[in-house]
């Protein structure tokens, strides 16, 4: 029997496309997903990209301040864990997905990727938006009461130079302008990253914390959060 990590990936589906190279491979039992070269994201786990979702709504949800069916809005749909986790709690009300790109989106609507986010894909809460989310969160008039954002690796980790506005002042004043009252960002990070805690209190965030989500092996994935105030 061969060992997963000996197993070589295989490609099953490659494009190119406004923000360079996407490709979907089985590496194994997982799907993985990578851009421009760089690994983003597979589907041997997810407990991180969960506890992004569930972080925010305890954040929502304190002893004075619950507020019913909160509208979320996720940046990035990867390979679904966020978008299927958040379908699968009653208590969230309208859920968008932004995702820039097209085939990602492909993949969950008919492709290998399907069988994760079926249900949520047909929960009618769900919406899903095919558009950078940098743009996004500049130009919509939308607003939610939580934004969970996890389309690099991190704020100092991002997949294109483009994603590097959206960590920066102007960035996060734009998250909060689409932020209601008392709602809750929450940016998900493959290390930690303490200048971004800055950035975050110095852009007027309150509650700024980091919480540690444990992995198989390298430091810990985390969650930053903030609240905009009230």
């Amino acid at each position: 029997m061969s060992h997963p990590e000996t197993e070589v990936p295989v490609t099953l589906d490659h494009r190119t496309g406004p923000h360079g190279e996407i490709t979907l491979r089985r590496h194994g039992a997982h799907l993985q997903i990578i851009a421009n070269g760089c690994f983003l994201m597979d589907t041997s786990d997810g407990r991180s990209e969960r506890r992004l979702v569930d972080a925010a709504l305890e954040a929502l949800n304190t002893p004075g301040g619950s507020r019913p069916s909160p509208a979320v809005l996720i940046g990035g749909l990867g390979v679904g864990f966020s978008l299927a986790h958040a379908a699968a709690d009653p208590r969230w009300g309208p859920i968008t997905v932004v995702e820039r790109e097209a085939a990602v989106i492909d993949w969950h609507r008919a492709g290998p990727l399907s069988p994760l986010t079926a249900d949520a894909l047909a929960d009618p809460r769900t919406r899903i938006l095919a558009a950078d989310l940098v743009a996004y969160v500049n130009e919509t008039s939308d607003t939610y009461d939580a934004l969970c954002l996890d389309i690099d690796n991190g704020p100092a980790w991002t997949v294109t130079e483009d994603n590097e506005t959206l960590y920066s002042p102007s960035g996060l004043a734009a998250c909060a302008r689409v932020l209601r009252p008392g709602g809750v960002l929450a940016v998900w990070s493959a290390q930690p990253s303490p200048e971004f805690e800055g950035t975050l209190r110095n852009a007027g965030f309150q509650q700024v914390r980091t919480e540690e989500i444990p992995v198989a092996r390298g430091v810990p994935d985390v969650v930053h959060l903030a609240v905009r105030p009230g």
